[in-house]
């Protein structure tokens, strides 16, 4: 984020527990679910999607307050959450970060000792279809990605992020031009 200009991180809705050490409005804004459902109910959500048995969701207000001030907007979402915004925003940039393996997720997540078996096992499930399905999606040649980032080293997944974006904005500058 401090290495390119006019990014914004989108501070997701969620209905699960916060943890020790999160604030309300910084990592999540944590919602109950019938506030959540309201939310839904009320249009207040880019993209919502239930994961890992919570449901999680992006607030559409600080998407479009982030592009009206000039700066463009990461999102955190899973699968699902990226198709539904691609289909509202087909000019959106879609980049999908992936574990290098199952094994080191796994090991990732046992490390951040965040989680109980349970969240850990569903989030493994839900990783493993998740890498299949963009897998199968990018052999065919269809959306929603556009690129895919392994992050098997912070500092070269960051630099691989940052330039795309980089890239990706000096594309569409030249386009703006012609």
């Amino acid at each position: 984020m401090s290495r390119v200009p006019r990014l914004a991180l989108s501070v997701s809705a969620t209905t699960r527990p916060c943890r020790s050490g999160e604030r309300n409005g910084r990592e999540y804004f944590f919602l109950d679910k019938a506030e959540f459902e309201r939310w839904i109910r009320e249009g207040r959500f880019l993209e919502w999607a239930g994961y890992t048995g919570n449901l999680y969701g992006t607030p559409a207000q600080a998407v479009r307050d982030h592009l009206d001030d000039d700066r463009d907007v990461i999102l955190e979402i899973e699968l699902r959450g990226a198709e539904k915004v691609l289909a509202q925003r087909p000019d959106a940039l879609m980049i999908f970060i992936m574990p290098p393996s199952l094994e080191e997720l796994e090991r990732r997540l046992r490390g951040r000792r965040t989680e109980n078996e349970e969240a850990i096992r569903s989030r493994l499930t839900r990783a493993r279809e998740e890498m299949a399905e963009v897998e199968s999606k990018i052999a065919r040649g269809l959306p929603p990605f556009h690129y895919v980032i392994v992050n098997d080293s912070v500092k070269r997944a960051s630099d691989e992020l940052a330039g795309i974006i980089r890239r990706t904005r000096e594309e569409d500058e030249q386009a703006d031009h012609r």
